[in-house]
């Protein structure tokens, strides 16, 4: 086990390496500049020089390309020439606006797509199955940025119910205050007894959780009921009806413990994918997260920070594949004697 730990880390180093290598010569071979962003729309050329060389550009590209890993490796990941802060303090700031949002979501899908699997594939081919393996088409095939903007104008342009933007109204943020202890609201704002501005975050989260998991339900849900038609069709399952156990026990706790594996990976990856999805989600909500954070990062050329960014997501995403990982041993325990 220690071995396998060890070996998926330096993995990891390897992966996050590759990474930031393909970020880095991107952000520099791009037509677009960081310069224009600290001169302006109409520099001199003293002050082009002056930028090119504040910001390193004037060396040749192999040696921009070791000072900014050398940076890296002693956690420097520079300061964001859009906001003018250290790019570890933006992330920090923002992380936790991304991960309420990101593991709400996958809750959500969790509980919602796990029973619907499995009972489209207790009840195949019925009005049930049909209509979920519909909604799964449907799913697959919407873009969250429709889906979003979708949401946006019916609960508020046309009902007015929900807010369109933010995390939480500005008048409660300013006149209500909380401690941020972890950077999550809901959580912070119960921390503190603040119900007023707790209930305004619950309303803006409200659509945006409902996009990523309206996105990502589809996948939870076909897996689930795919494997569970390929366990119900063992004869270990056969023989426990034949013994007389409760369909809720045969289904529950016999044939759905069975799918754990290929689950274990569809949740790992479906989490991955709500950290990337989130991009497009937190930049249409206006969600001061990571994502939209990223985003006007890419559009105004801010590289520290889409550097930066790319790589705090990049390895949050192989944390969870190793934990999903590790979780095989604890589910399975044949993989451990092996």
């Amino acid at each position: 086990m220690i071995r396998y730990i060890a070996y998926r880390l330096v993995l990891m180093v390897g992966i996050l390496l590759g990474v930031l290598t393909i970020t880095f010569f991107l952000s520099r071979v791009l037509p677009a500049s960081p310069v224009n962003l600290i001169v302006g729309d109409r520099p001199t050329a003293a002050q082009m020089i002056a930028a090119e060389e504040e910001l390193g550009l004037n060396k040749p590209l192999i040696v921009q390309y070791a000072l900014f890993m050398g940076r890296i490796a002693q956690g420097d990941f520079g300061k964001s020439l859009r906001t003018n802060q250290p790019v570890i303090v933006e992330i920090r700031n923002r992380m936790g606006a991304t991960i309420e949002l990101t593991t709400l979501s996958i809750i959500i899908v969790l509980c919602v797509g796990i029973p619907l699997g499995v009972l489209s594939a207790v009840r195949q081919n019925s009005w049930i199955d049909n209509f979920a393996r519909a909604g799964a088409v449907g799913g697959v095939a919407l873009p969250a940025f429709m889906l979003a903007m979708i949401l946006q104008m019916i609960f508020y342009g046309y009902l007015d119910w929900l807010p369109i933007k933010g995390r939480m109204d500005s008048v409660t943020f300013l006149d209500v205050p909380f401690d941020r202890v972890t950077g999550l609201f809901l959580i912070d704002t119960l921390l503190a007894g603040q119900w007023i501005a707790f209930k305004s975050a619950v309303s803006h989260l409200v659509l945006p959780t409902l996009t990523l998991s309206i996105v990502t339900l589809a996948t939870v849900t076909r897996i689930t009921r795919n494997t569970m038609v390929e366990v119900l069709s063992e004869e270990y399952i056969r023989t426990a009806f034949a013994y007389g156990l409760s369909k809720r026990t045969i289904y529950y706790r016999y044939a759905l413990k069975a799918t754990l594996i290929p689950m274990l990976t569809v949740i790992g990856l479906t989490y991955g994918y709500l950290l990337g999805g989130a991009v497009v989600v937190e930049f249409v909500f206006d969600w001061p997260g990571l994502g939209g954070f990223l985003v006007f990062s890419i559009v105004q050329n801010d590289f520290p920070a889409v550097l930066g960014t790319t790589l705090f997501l990049a390895g949050t995403y192989l944390i969870i594949n190793l934990i999903v990982d590790l979780l095989y041993f604890v589910v399975d325990p044949r993989l451990r004697s092996s």
